[in-house]
């Protein structure tokens, strides 16, 4: 899904919002303030997942520690 996080220039609060369209961003409101001054930020990226790649899976008795 595409969520953009944006901050308003007046109070400063840090929000997401989904946008499909670029028209989606003509009407974006800061739900703390309402103020319509608002600016796309930078924001990290999430994975599903958790901790990364490990290398190519091992089989369940090599996992358990059966293999030396």
């Amino acid at each position: 899904m595409p969520m953009y996080e944006f901050q308003c220039n007046d109070c400063k609060t840090v929000f997401e919002e989904l946008i499909l369209r670029k028209t989606d961003t003509e009407d974006l409101k800061c739900p703390n303030c309402q103020s319509v001054d608002v600016t796309r930020v930078l924001s990290g990226f999430a994975s599903v997942g958790g901790d990364g790649y490990n290398g190519p899976p091992t089989s369940s008795s090599c996992g358990s520690g059966g293999c030396s």
